[in-house]
């Protein structure tokens, strides 16, 4: 199967979301695809990409086949567009879905409806799932289940293009410095009474919109269970 390293799954999800919430401001200048990369929402880790570092992983992008330079009529700098979707073969729907494992790590079906949303809309818990059921069961799967973790509720999925992308065991909604272009991050510790470092404002927006996630499947789920008693 295709395999990706850190950079190249950073690029790839940027170049994906941009396209699908900002078609205007698509495709990305170099410039617009390192701020895309490195800006603080809808990411983890938050990560300070210089143009040099996102201009390689284009490059190996566009070896690999899935980036392409887009000619445009009148522009003095290069642009630079995805061809994923055929490359990979998936639609629309499970291409954000592959976006936001790659941009924001492992997560339930909860979270991924929540969160891919802002890139098209999934009509529900039971269509995202069906999504995630049909990139795992694939004959080369982009996507595993995990198992639960303690104090869990719901299992999570991560994406198989890049096998260190993100940590499969650490804390609930904790971030950390993943690879070197990790911003903050330091000290993980490990057990022994060691002190943990106040959650950054994305970590805290990753916490609230988990939570906002398991509400809405809380929601849904007491809505069908009253119309399943005949209740008002």
């Amino acid at each position: 199967m295709l395999s990706l390293n850190n950079d190249e799954c950073r690029v790839l999800g940027t170049m994906i979301e941009k396209a699908q919430t900002t078609p205007a401001q698509y495709p990305l200048t170099l410039n617009g695809l390192t701020n895309g990369c490195n800006q603080k929402n809808n990411r983890d880790p938050v990560t300070n990409f210089t143009e040099e570092d996102s201009l390689n992983a284009v490059d190996s992008l566009r070896f690999k086949g899935l980036v392409r330079e887009a000619m445009l009529s009148g522009s003095r700098v290069a642009k630079y567009r995805h061809v994923s979707r055929e490359v990979l073969a998936v639609n629309t729907e499970e291409l954000v879905i592959l976006a936001e494992l790659w941009l924001r790590g492992p997560q339930s079906a909860g979270e991924l409806r929540s969160n891919a949303s802002r890139m098209v809309p999934l009509a529900s818990l039971e269509s995202v799932q069906a999504l995630l059921t049909g990139l795992v069961a694939r004959p080369e799967p982009y996507v595993k289940e995990l198992p639960r973790r303690p104090g869990e509720r719901a299992t999570r999925f991560v994406q198989l293009f890049c096998a260190d992308l993100h940590p499969l065991d650490g804390p609930i909604a904790a971030g950390g410095e993943h690879g070197h272009h990790a911003v903050g991050g330091g000290g993980s510790g490990g057990s022994g009474g060691a002190t943990r470092s106040p959650l950054s404002e994305s970590q805290l927006n990753q916490r609230v919109e988990r939570l906002e996630a398991e509400l809405r499947e809380l929601k849904l789920s007491v809505e069908k269970l009253v119309a399943a008693i005949g209740g008002p």
